[in-house]
């Protein structure tokens, strides 16, 4: 790095590392001085100074977020959270599950926490942000998301108006990059309101700004009415099996001895499958399989030729990857949630086309399965992630055909299935699940065909409408980039 008086060259200089092998630039004195006299190459990062660049040369007046379009940003104050058992507490959302598209609750606050419980729901049309650990993160409160809790370390941004607006500004490259670093392109760590306040933001035409809330807003009722559909799909499942709640079934499923203070049940020799930990032989296993054997018409094993064409567990490997647009796109298991997977990467062709070709690449209404760390996270392949690719710790699940691959995806993702597929746990250390146990998870087949085929066409509609939703969006991204930050 060399310190240059004068800042003329940046753009040249900018342009050039990008084709070297590493990146670099040059740095006036002033700057050198108003960061404290910081040496470390990363102070002044070029991809900050490049978006900054860009936004110096937009067509539009560039204003201040705080100035125009934010009525309110705020953090709740830190709390120490009392975790409780679901029928005891209030959902809590994680920051981590706010860009899911259809988020559920994995802790419960008691309502006996320090703290007044109202103050921690959002409200519909704010925009969210990470402010800490990964921060940046971007969402939008439709009603899915409603009146849920979040935690502190979640900023909300109530807009003047068009909030759509600032939510594809901030989830866009040139608005994340300004949001994860200060004037100088040194990643912050914590964001607080008042950065944010201070971001520029490009002023285009009311009617401009409006085009882009309104794809936004399109693309969360979408989201939310895909929500609703599995949410009926799963009704008509439950009522077609006459399934009760799963907790009463669990309640069904009795220890063997209840005095002795632990979990504890007996298992006949001649049912020891080679197994020796008690997880595998849970009694709520048996319960809900003797439940569903006296109703549906015939029960079979996710590898009957009826229901799969096959299981995929793909091998590990080294990964290579490349800059976008020279790869394949690449996530895993944390992103399975999400609309457009974040913190994508893209895989080399040239490195891994076989192994791309034979194991990795997701297709359309295949059922997903997380198989490593957090076991039996489930999904079904929207149509906008065909051709893309996912990580080995995903199991693949090819449905025999479109006739049967929402009811699959229905029944493995319900609550009836879960502890059918996470018996088979194993690992010391981390958790570990295999094409060979999924293989062998039952599902019930319904005698009442025409339910069956309802709850599948069902679940295919409400993954059409998934895809619906992220071309919306891509759209207001496009329309961002194309009339307001690169229009000259």
């Amino acid at each position: 790095m060399v310190a240059q008086p004068d800042f003329s060259s940046q753009t040249t200089e900018n342009q050039e590392s990008e084709s070297s092998d590493f990146k670099w630039t040059t740095v006036n004195l002033q700057e050198v001085f108003e960061t404290n006299y910081r040496l470390e190459a990363g102070v002044y990062g070029t991809e900050g100074r490049q978006a900054r660049q860009d936004l110096g040369w937009c067509k539009w007046d560039i204003v201040r977020l705080g100035d125009e379009f934010i009525e309110d940003t705020f953090y709740l104050g830190r709390f120490k959270r009392i975790y409780v058992e679901e029928k005891n507490g209030v959902p809590f959302i994680l920051p981590s599950q706010m860009t899911e598209v259809s988020p559920k609750a994995s802790k419960f606050i008691s309502s006996t926490t320090d703290i007044d419980i109202e103050s921690t729901r959002v409200e519909r049309g704010q925009v969210l942000l990470t402010r800490s650990g990964t921060i940046g993160v971007v969402s939008y409160v439709s009603k899915t998301l409603e009146n849920q809790s979040l935690s502190d370390d979640v900023i909300r941004i109530k807009a003047t108006e068009y909030p759509g607006y600032i939510y594809t500004y901030l989830k866009s490259r040139v608005g994340r990059l300004l949001v994860e670093t200060n004037n100088y392109g040194a990643v912050i760590k914590h964001i607080e309101p008042e950065h944010l306040n201070t971001i520029p933001i490009p002023n285009p035409p009311s009617v401009i700004k409006q085009e882009i809330h309104d794809l936004v807003e399109e693309s969360f009722k979408l989201r939310d009415k895909s929500n609703e559909l599995l949410d009926a799909a799963q009704v008509l499942l439950k009522e077609a099996l006459e399934l009760p709640p799963i907790e009463v079934l669990h309640e069904q499923a009795k220890q063997f001895d209840e005095t002795v203070g632990v979990l504890n049940y007996s298992v006949p020799l001649s049912e020891i499958y080679g197994r020796l930990d008690g997880s595998y032989y849970i009694p709520i296993v048996d319960v809900i399989e003797q439940h569903i054997a006296g109703i549906a018409e015939e029960v079979v094993k996710v590898d009957d030729g009826r229901i799969s064409q096959s299981i995929i567990l793909p091998g590990r490997f080294k990964r290579v990857y490349v800059e976008e647009g020279n790869g394949i796109v690449f996530f895993g298991g944390k992103q399975l949630y999400e609309l457009d997977p974040s913190n994508k990467k893209y895989l080399s062709l040239n490195q891994h086309g076989d192994r791309i070709k034979n194991e990795l690449t997701l297709r359309e209404n295949m059922t997903l399965i997380t198989c490593s760390g957090t076991i039996a996270k489930v999904t079904i392949t929207p149509k906008h992630w065909d051709g893309w690719t996912a990580n080995q710790h995903i199991i693949r699940v090819v449905p025999a055909n479109n006739e049967i691959a929402g009811y699959l995806y229905a029944w493995l993702s319900s609550d009836y299935a879960y502890p059918l597929i996470t018996r088979y746990i194993y690992g010391a250390v981390v958790d570990e699940i295999n094409d060979a146990q999924v293989s062998a998870v039952v599902i019930p087949l319904l005698q009442d065909k025409k339910t069956q085929r309802e709850i599948n066409g069902t679940v295919l509609e409400a993954n059409r409408k998934r895809t619906e939703a992220y071309n919306l969006e891509q759209e207001a991204l496009r329309v961002l980039d194309e009339k307001v930050i690169y229009t000259r």
